[in-house]
């Protein structure tokens, strides 16, 4: 059985052009009051990425109480790693 695609979802005026593919700006910009780490996995060559998120003061009667960061597991991928190269042509590369 041919599936095919009814021709009213084609966009001829849009074409899909493979060299001038790019990632958005938004989506590799940094998330506010947070920082992407790493921590030791299981094995040494392991390493979970964690998002580090502060917290700001809890205000009180003298001033403000200080809030530790919270650490959360961090399921972006490279594109919220600073130090990563998006090229989405080339794929993930290791």
């Amino acid at each position: 059985m041919n599936a095919e695609v009814p021709k009213s979802t084609l966009s001829p005026a849009a074409p899909f052009i493979a060299a001038e593919a790019h990632v958005d700006a938004a989506a590799v910009q940094p998330l506010p009051n947070s920082r992407k780490i790493y921590v030791p996995g299981s094995r040494p060559d392991i390493q979970v990425p964690m998002r580090e998120i502060t917290q700001a003061d809890t205000p009180t009667g003298m001033g403000g109480e200080k809030n530790p960061p919270i650490f959360v597991y961090d399921c972006s991928g490279p594109y919220s790693d600073p130090a990563a190269k998006i090229d989405i042509r080339q794929g993930l590369r290791v």
